[in-house]
């Protein structure tokens, strides 16, 4: 074992071999010092008997790979092949160009974030997208927080502290991340009142929940699931006329939002945040970087007077936008002021209404392009039928069709492919299942994810990954 110890090469001779590695003299030290830790490890395990598999010349292929991998950046970009148009382990929406420029031109430099340009004087960030969610939604006043969460968060501890706020039982949702109504309720200091059935809920049942402790009235959407079969659920309307009886307000909590009607694509038709305030909601909340394909921001939009409340509130301060979210939501916010410039130009909304025939056109392209890059004899291509899903808690159990492209590869399994693909740069990310003639296993590729001027890209990465596991 001694033996083989002294057959490693010394830090000073691995870092002369790379010196091309444009790192700080402290972190390639850092990453050498930890590569020969590991080198070392496996000796003492017993994994390596041969001293020649030690020498500099011998393992600076796999140092090279090592230092390059751990210099990466953590966070990067990534090719989503899954057909998850709302990705949210892969970053949600895309934005538009318009707002990738917004937010570039934000963060390069200064902007009027606080300062009013017609007065000289201290501005407001909350003004700055105000009067396009007004525009776009009906409300009377609006501001924009970090995310939904941080929304209704804020809604509940400004409006309903102390007191009790009625929920429907079978609105008591879970988000990504064990992220729970009653839990954010609890944080904001009211106090749950449900009530109903988890299937079955009535306007007899909030009506007989209220009392002189109730500060409001929620609703909540489920957006990420659906209850089916024998169900029943109170109107919006008829909820909103409760309210007003009683003199208490109506908070609608939307999770995904949207600004546009999907029926037309097939999709269910969901509740739109200007449709909720015509509704009689007092107040709504909704994402930035769901359906309506921004960044990610959570947007309070309703009566002026309960805006206010919110505005006042110190929580504020350590839930707001920075500018390149404010630049980026407003960019995508103009987009939708022409209602077919946003289905074209926003990445979101293009994806998950893209025609079967386009994406029939663009799996051939992309079919056409592996066959062309992959190493003789590496795998198998060909497209089949498929479906693709919105994502992001939207629309659930609701499948999109598309068509897929499918990869066997022949020298090595799909498991060991993925993790190949993974580590390429970019990543490539996928789906296993079965697909096409014989209903065979395969890596499958869904081109609604990807963008065309990247179907070249994701061709040399599959090469890659085939041509490394042969």
């Amino acid at each position: 074992m001694n033996t083989l110890f002294r057959a490693l090469p010394s830090m000073d001779a691995c870092l002369s071999a790379l010196s091309g590695h444009d790192l700080p003299h402290a972190h390639l030290r850092a990453l050498v010092q930890a590569f020969l830790e590991q080198r070392r490890a496996d000796i003492r395990a017993g994994y390596v008997a041969d001293s020649d598999a030690l020498t500099l010349d011998a393992l600076l292929p796999a140092l090279t790979s090592f230092v390059r991998d751990k210099a990466r950046p953590r966070l990067r970009r990534v090719l989503n092949a899954t057909g998850v148009v709302i990705h949210t382990n892969l970053g949600r929406s895309a934005l538009a160009e318009e707002a990738v420029r917004a937010a570039a031109l934000a963060a390069g430099g200064y902007c009027n974030l606080e300062y009013d340009l017609s007065t000289g004087e201290r501005g407001c960030r909350h003004s700055l997208v105000e009067g396009l969610v007004r525009e776009l939604t009906g409300a009377e006043a609006a501001v924009v927080v970090n995310n939904n969460a941080a929304a209704v968060l804020l809604m509940l501890d400004t409006l309903c502290k102390g007191g009790e706020v009625v929920v429907s039982r079978g609105q008591l949702v879970e988000i990504g991340g064990s992220f729970r109504i009653p839990d954010v309720m609890a944080r904001s200091g009211a106090i749950l009142r449900e009530v109903g059935a988890t299937n079955r809920t009535h306007l007899f049942d909030y009506a007989r929940a209220i009392n002189e402790n109730t500060r409001a009235l929620l609703r909540v959407h489920t957006s990420n699931y659906r209850i089916a079969g024998f169900h029943a659920d109170v109107p919006l309307e008829d909820m909103a006329a409760l309210a007003r009886e009683h003199g208490l307000p109506l908070l609608e909590d939307l999770g995904s939002g949207s600004f546009v009607d999907f029926t037309p694509w097939g999709l269910p038709g969901e509740p739109t945040a200007r449709g909720v305030l015509r509704a009689g909601a007092d107040m709504v909340t909704f994402s930035g970087d769901k359906v309506l394909g921004g960044p990610q921001a959570g947007i309070i939009a309703g009566r002026s007077d309960l805006i206010s409340l919110i505005r006042a509130n110190q929580l504020i301060r350590a839930l707001r936008c920075d500018k390149m979210t404010l630049a980026a939501l407003e960019a995508t916010l103009r987009l939708y002021l022409d209602p077919d410039k946003a289905l074209a130009r926003i990445p979101t909304l293009r994806r998950i209404t893209m025609s079967p025939a386009e994406l029939s056109r663009r799996a051939k392209r992309l079919a056409r392009a592996l066959r062309r890059a992959l190493p003789p004899g590496s795998a198998r291509v060909n497209v089949a039928a498929g479906v693709s899903r919105v994502g992001g808690g939207s629309f659930p159990e609701r499948d999109l069709p598309t068509t897929l492209v499918c990869v066997e590869p022949c020298a090595c399994g799909l498991e060991q492919l993925r993790t190949r693909l993974l580590n390429c740069d970019p990543p490539l990310v996928g789906r296993t299942g079965r697909a096409g003639r014989g209903e065979r296993d395969a890596f499958l590729l869904d081109p609604r994810t990807l963008e065309e001027h990247e179907f070249t890209e994701a061709a040399r990465v599959m090469a890659q990954a085939l041509a490394d596991s042969a």
